[in-house]
C-alpha cells in the first residue's frame, strides 16, 4: 500500500486503489501532497522554438560538437553541464534515521539531496539509486557513470562499506568523490567547535573531546578533529571506547585506534565522559545525565542524533556552555547543508580532481568565519538560510584546491 500512496498519479487513480470513497494521504498529510510526483525535474537551458533552434540543439550542430570532444576530451568541460553537475548515489542501505529501506524508498532522500545542491550551491544534481549493495559492484557501477558527472556524492551507504567504496572510487576517478555523511558531517561538527572554543577563550588543542558513535560520521570527524589540532580525542562504540587495547575491532577502528585516545582510555562513554571538554553525538541512544554532569566546566555538548539527541537540550543547557543538535527546531543545528553544496561548487569551480583534506579544512574555517562577532552561545554555526554561507566555503575550497595543486582551472 505504501508504494502505491506515494506513486506520482492522479489522485483519482490514488483514491481507487485505497478503495471507494477512501481520500488519498496527500488529503492529510502536506508530506504526501509536496512529494506527489516528485521534488524535481529536467529543465533546458536553451530554446527550441522552431527548425533552426532544433538543427543547433540537436542534428546536425550537435555533431560539430561531439567530434571536437572526441578531438579534445577537455571540450567536454566547456560544452556540456558536465562540469556542473553531480551525481547523488545510494545503495538505500544507511538511510536517515529510517536505516536499510531499499534504493526505491530513498529516492525521496536522494531527490532532496539534488534540490538542496541546486538551493544552496547552484550546483545541479542527479539522485542515482542502485539496486546492488557489493561494495565492488557499486564502485563498478559508478565508474562506468563518471562519464556523465562532474563529481560524485556518496550518500547513505552504511559502514563499513562506505569506507572502502570511497576510497576505491578515489582512486579510480579523476573527479571530486564526497561521502556527505562523513565528511559534510565532519566539516560543520569542526566550524562549530573552533566557534565555541573561541568564545570560551580556548583553542582546540587545550580541549578533549568524546565522540559517541565509530560509523561513517564519527570516524571522519574523529579525523577531521586530529587533522584540526584538537588536544585529544577518544571515540566510543556500543561496547565502549575504541583502544588500541581491544581484540575485537574492524580494520577501521584498528586504524581510529592508532589516531585517537592519546590518552589511553578504556571501558565505556560514560566513563570516558568524566572531565572531559567536548561531547559529540553521532549514534543515537541516550547519555545518562549523571555522566553529562560529570564532563569539565564550560563543556560543550554536541548530541547530533535525529529525532531523539543523545542527551537533551534541557539537560545539556544545566552543564553545558554550548550546546548544538541535528534539529532544526533549536539553537546551533549541525546540518551538512552548510557544507556539501559549497563544497562541491568550489571544487567545480576549478576542476578539482579530488576533495583534499585541506579543501575539508578550509571549508570548516570559512564556514566558522561567517558567524564572525555575532558569536554567542546559542549562535555559534550560521543558517542554512545565511545567504553568506555558500560563497564563503565555495571561494575557501576554490582557494584551498589551486593551493594544493589539485585544481585543473
Amino acid at each position: 500500500m505504501a508504494a502505491e500512496i506515494v506513486n506520482p498519479r492522479s489522485d483519482s487513480e490514488a483514491g481507487a486503489d485505497q478503495g471507494a470513497g477512501a481520500e488519498p494521504l496527500d488529503s492529510f498529510d502536506p508530506a504526501f501532497a509536496l512529494h506527489r510526483g516528485g521534488k524535481m525535474a529536467v529543465q533546458a537551458t536553451v530554446p527550441v522554438r522552431d527548425k533552426d533552434d532544433l538543427s543547433l540543439a540537436y542534428t546536425p550542430g550537435v555533431a560539430k560538437v561531439c567530434s571536437a570532444i572526441a578531438e579534445q576530451p577537455d571540450l567536454v568541460h566547456d560544452y556540456t553541464w558536465k562540469s556542473s553537475v553531480v551525481a547523488v548515489v545510494t545503495d538505500g542501505t544507511a538511510v536517515l534515521g529510517l536505516g536499510d529501506i531499499g534504493p526505491e524508498a530513498s529516492l525521496p532522500v536522494m531527490e532532496g539531496k539534488a534540490i538542496l545542491f541546486k538551493q544552496f550551491g547552484g550546483v545541479d544534481a542527479v539522485p542515482i539509486a542502485l539496486n546492488c549493495t557489493d561494495a565492488d559492484e557499486i564502485v563498478e557501477t559508478v565508474v562506468r557513470l563518471a562519464p556523465s558527472f562532474g563529481g560524485i556524492n556518496l550518500e547513505d551507504i552504511s559502514a563499513p562499506r562506505c569506507f572502502e567504496i570511497e576510497r576505491k572510487l578515489q582512486e579510480r576517478l579523476d573527479i571530486p568523490v564526497f561521502h556527505d555523511d562523513q565528511h559534510g558531517t565532519a566539516v560543520v561538527t569542526l566550524a562549530a567547535l573552533r566557534n565555541a572554543a573561541r568564545l570560551s577563550g580556548r583553542t582546540l588543542g587545550e580541549l578533549r573531546a568524546v565522540i559517541s558513535g565509530a560509523g561513517a560520521a564519527g570516524v571522519a570527524i574523529a579525523r577531521m578533529l586530529v587533522e584540526a589540532g584538537i588536544g585529544d580525542v577518544a571515540v566510543a562504540d556500543r561496547k565502549g571506547v575504541v583502544s588500541a587495547d581491544r581484540d575485537d575491532l574492524t580494520p577501521v577502528k584498528r586504524d581510529l585506534a592508532g589516531f585517537t585516545n592519546k590518552g589511553g582510555l578504556s571501558g565505556s562513554l560514560e566513563a570516558a565522559l568524566s572531565g572531559a571538554d567536548v561531547f559529540i553525538g553521532v549514534s543515537g541512544g541516550t547519555v545518562p545525565e549523571p555522566a553529562v554532569a560529570s564532563m569539565a566546566e564550560g563543556a560543550f555538548v554536541f548530541a547530533m542524533a535525529n529525532p531523539n539527541p543523545e542527551v537533551h537540550p534541557e539537560v545539556a543547557h544545566k552543564y553545558a556552555a554550548v550546546v548544538a543538535t541535528g534539529r532544526s527546531d533549536f539553537p546551533n543545528q549541525i546540518n551538512n547543508v552548510l557544507a556539501f553544496p559549497g563544497i562541491f561548487a568550489g571544487a567545480l569551480q576549478v576542476r578539482a580532481s579530488r576533495i583534499t583534506e585541506g579543501m575539508k579544512l578550509a571549508a570548516a574555517e570559512a564556514l566558522a568565519s561567517v558567524v564572525g562577532d555575532d558569536l554567542a552561545a546559542d549562535y555559534v554555526i550560521p543558517s542554512p538560510f545565511d545567504e553568506r554561507v555558500a560563497p564563503a566555503v565555495t571561494a575557501a575550497v576554490a582557494a584551498a584546491a589551486r593551493a594544493e595543486g589539485v585544481a585543473r582551472r
